[in-house]
């Protein structure tokens, strides 16, 4: 059996590598995209959050050979068919090359609102979805997924956040998640809710080694 003493986030984003890190808070060396020499980016075109997280961890994992943990996340609206799902990000059309992420996040929002228009409180349901897959360059080591269920607003309320934050709404806080100081949205969210799950299996993993 080998120790994983390194293991790669497959991300370009160093904060979201500093919130893994804090999170786990386990005893290896975290390392993103940025900290290795330019590769091949691994396509996201499956079809489920799953099919994603495993392509991402597998693909990088093999290409580096390092353990690379990966994650794909996004809003699934149940009147909608679970749309916009995997093409959360790019639910209003493909995002040009240097576009502003808060101009992008706007045309989503304002997509998924026209979309919902008519359609009752009631049956305005929705959830984000984090799906986590950690991998090494043989095999599927850990999958987890989070969720936070809530409702769609008919219109954005709140600053804070990105993406579909401003429009939904968490019933028990009486708050969509754009009004959540990042420490309560943390508590909270899909994301930290996978993580969550995770750490007593990876720290299990990183104790028995591969």
């Amino acid at each position: 059996m080998s120790e994983i003493k390194e293991i790669l986030v497959a991300t370009g984003n160093p904060g979201k590598i500093v919130e893994i890190r804090a999170m786990l808070d386990a005893d290896v060396r975290w390392l993103g995209l940025a900290d290795l020499p330019p590769m091949a980016e691994i396509e996201e075109d499956g079809t489920t959050f799953a099919e994603n997280t495993r392509k991402k961890a597998a693909g990088y994992a093999k290409a580096t050979g390092l353990c690379t943990l990966a994650d794909d996340s996004g809003l699934v609206v149940d009147a909608l068919g679970g749309a916009p799902g995997v093409k959360s990000a790019r639910f209003s059309g493909e995002k040009p090359k240097d576009a502003d992420r808060t101009l992008i996040d706007h045309r989503n929002i304002a997509k998924t609102l026209e979309l919902l228009k008519g359609i009752p409180e009631e049956k305005r349901t929705a959830r984000f979805v984090c799906r986590l897959c950690l991998a090494s360059p043989g095999e599927i080591l850990i999958e987890t997924e989070g969720t936070l269920e809530g409702l769609i607003t008919d219109r954005e309320i709140g600053q804070n956040g990105f993406g579909y934050d401003p429009i939904f709404f968490v019933p028990e806080l009486n708050k969509t998640v754009a009004q959540l100081m990042s420490e309560e949205k943390n508590a909270i969210s899909h994301r930290g809710n996978a993580i969550h799950k995770l750490k007593p299996l990876l720290d299990e993993l990183l104790k028995t080694g591969l």
